[in-house]
């Protein structure tokens, strides 16, 4: 491994003007059911200026590379995940919206965890960062950051399902700490989301807050990030889980599908971050105080919820949708990692070969934490191309 002091001559770098070389790669083809992922030989991408190629180390597995290959984001889709049927599949396939973009731009390949080791600058680029490790920012605001609008890494253009990967420059972050890659592929999709919750919800120190689904990758980090600033936190997850999520901080717990109002009673809640909805939805609005905070960047459960009008304005809440992440979100992490004030959670690692079967197993949600796929190794690759390794 490079030290980051060291000095790489020009021409060791990894070098790919006029080659043919092509990695391993998991394409996605379009809407459908595991078929639809084919592992093949794909061209290493071409760096464009100001970008950068990565040695991918590990790449996780989240809901929104399922979600969108299942086609749940477009608006044909009335049911959660675990209920979306052969039937809503076509509709989705009709709608050429993918959520959150005009159209997903099939065939094309996800991964929208990446830890992965800068290998090439596009000319002009810092030559220094060669060699390091780093966690790739998968949220871009394409405009700008007085602007909301926002592009993601394996939704909107190739992501980290793969033995390589191009982003930007200015997307990568170097991280100095002891972590494996398999752990610092856990956070950068699952953390950042439940992060930018709690930093839009301004969760504050001794404040209660209730995640729901706490047990998943955003939801286990949401606990996580929510008891970093203090707060007193109550977890809803599978009543085999419940211990678990103990483990990670929780202070109290409610099992799934168990009464959240009576557990908790009317207005005792501070903050909810909820990205189930479905039925719980009206709960939760049950259980917040007078001028409290609903935030959500999911809905799993449901995306249709009914909502009581005279919950939302007669308790003055206020309720905070959350896509775009914010400045300071993928930072504040990178500092928490380097500080020991967060843990991964990592439940399992996978070959890249085998993503059908860590697909099957996440949606089977019988795991703590996140899944993570490991790419073949790259030796032959960075010994031709690049010997610096």
């Amino acid at each position: 491994m490079v030290n980051k002091s060291e000095t790489i001559a020009p021409k060791d770098r990894f070098d790919l003007t006029g080659c043919n070389a092509t990695m391993k790669a998991v394409v996605t083809t379009g809407n459908g059911g595991y078929e639809k992922l084919e592992y093949r030989d794909v061209p290493i991408p071409t760096l464009a200026p100001g970008e950068v190629l990565l040695h991918v180390l590990a790449a996780g597995v989240n809901n929104t590379e399922i979600n969108t290959r299942l086609g749940w984001y477009s608006s044909a889709v009335k049911k959660g995940t675990e209920a979306l049927t052969e039937i809503e599949r076509e509709e989705a396939k009709t709608k050429a919206d993918g959520g959150w973009n005009e159209a997903t731009p099939f065939p094309f390949i996800q991964g929208t965890d990446c830890c992965g080791r800068i290998v090439a600058v596009a000319p002009g680029g810092d030559e220094s960062t060669i060699g390091l490790r780093v966690l790739v920012r998968s949220c871009i605001r394409s405009a700008g950051w007085n602007s909301l609008e926002n592009i993601w890494m394996a939704s909107d253009f190739d992501g980290a399902f793969s033995q390589f990967v191009k982003i930007a420059a200015d997307e990568v972050f170097p991280v100095d700490c002891d972590w494996s890659d398999a752990e610092l592929g856990t956070i950068p999709c699952a953390y950042g989301t439940a992060e930018n919750m709690v930093y839009r919800a301004n969760v504050a120190k001794g404040e209660h807050v209730l995640v729901a689904g706490a047990s998943g990758g955003v939801g286990s980090a949401a606990v996580q990030l929510a008891k970093r600033r203090g707060a007193v936190v109550t977890a809803i997850a599978g009543r085999e889980k419940l211990a678990l999520v103990r483990l990670i901080g929780a202070d109290n717990v409610i099992a799934r599908g168990d009464d959240i109002v009576a557990g908790l009673g009317e207005k005792s809640v501070d903050v909810v971050v909820d990205n189930v909805a479905g039925e719980t939805f009206g709960e939760m609005l049950k259980v917040l105080k007078r001028g409290g905070r609903y935030v959500s960047s999911g809905a799993i459960g449901g995306p249709l919820v009914t909502l009581d009008m005279r919950d939302f304005y007669l308790k003055d809440l206020t309720m905070i949708g959350c896509t775009a992440w914010d400045e300071p979100v993928f930072p504040n992490l990178v500092s928490y990692i380097e500080k020991g004030e967060i843990r991964p959670l990592l439940a399992k690692t996978f070959p890249l070969d085998q993503i059908v079967e860590a697909q099957r197993a996440f949606t089977e949600k019988r795991h703590v934490g996140k899944f993570v796929l490991i790419p073949p190794p790259s030796d032959s690759l960075l010994a031709n191309y690049g010997p610096f390794f």
